[in-house]
């Protein structure tokens, strides 16, 4: 009775682990549990040259209580980092940041006005709609496929990447998915 009682706890364990390497999304097992590896946008650009990616700008400030709060709750769980790394290349902007980005020939600068200024990158991804955080996404050819606001936890933000990367933005509107997505 005893070995049935082993085997039978070694063959739930064995099911209980399964389910969670397919869980990974087929994401490399050197790839699960790192950090995102974030990237500048002139280091995003370069490495793009060498192989396509999507682009995923998270826009922040430093003084946005909620960015940081995404950083903590979304960008450090180890599936987001992991399918962020592995299908994007993530890049930290700060909206207010002082230092010149350079793009397709311009330059773009920060801009002193309101209470902090902005810079004219962030103005420009974020349509002068400037609300924080804010996510871009951008395809290979850095074309805009969306601007998604706000604080999103773990599992909002996936399916938000995975609509994304899977080309669904292609042939429907997001909301479509995400329903599609929530149906039992």
């Amino acid at each position: 009775m005893r070995k049935v009682v082993q085997l039978t706890g070694f063959l739930l364990l064995t099911i209980v682990l399964s389910s969670f390497v397919l869980h990974k999304d087929s994401v490399s097992a050197e790839d699960w549990g790192k950090n995102v590896k974030w990237y500048t946008w002139e280091e995003a650009v370069e490495a793009n040259k060498k192989e396509k990616k999507k682009f995923f700008v998270d826009v922040y400030t430093d003084w946005c209580g909620w960015c940081k709060r995404m950083d903590k709750a979304t960008f450090e769980d180890p599936q987001v980092a992991a399918y962020l790394n592995k299908n994007f290349y993530p890049i930290k902007l700060d909206a207010e940041q002082k230092e010149d980005i350079n793009f397709d020939g311009h330059t773009f600068k920060f801009r002193k006005g309101g209470r902090r200024g902005i810079h004219e990158f962030a103005n420009l991804l974020l349509d002068g709609q400037l609300s924080y955080p804010s996510i871009v996404f951008l395809d290979e050819n850095v074309h805009r496929i969306m601007i998604s606001k706000g604080f999103k936890k773990k599992d909002d933000f996936m399916v938000e990447a995975e609509f994304v990367v899977d080309g669904h933005y292609k042939n429907t509107s997001l909301n479509s998915y995400k329903a599609k997505k929530n149906k039992p």
